[in-house]
């Protein structure tokens, strides 16, 4: 039962960090002109940060203690 409760506690801290990642004050940051591979520096954050989300929850969801 432990188990599942810190899995649930890691769970609401990265969407916590999804909400401030994809908070306004943030993305105003990355809003300028500019780009990474002919991608705009914007788009590149975003799909970074919702990559990174997706593996975070992946590696929490699949840990094995």
């Amino acid at each position: 039962m432990r188990e599942f409760d810190v899995t649930g506690q890691r769970l609401v801290a990265l969407c916590l960090l999804g909400f401030v990642l994809f908070n306004y004050p943030l993305l105003a940051v990355f809003n300028v002109q500019g780009t990474i591979f002919g991608i705009p520096i914007l788009y590149a954050y975003s799909f970074a940060a919702w990559g990174a989300l997706i593996g975070l929850m992946a590696l929490v969801v699949e840990r094995r203690d």
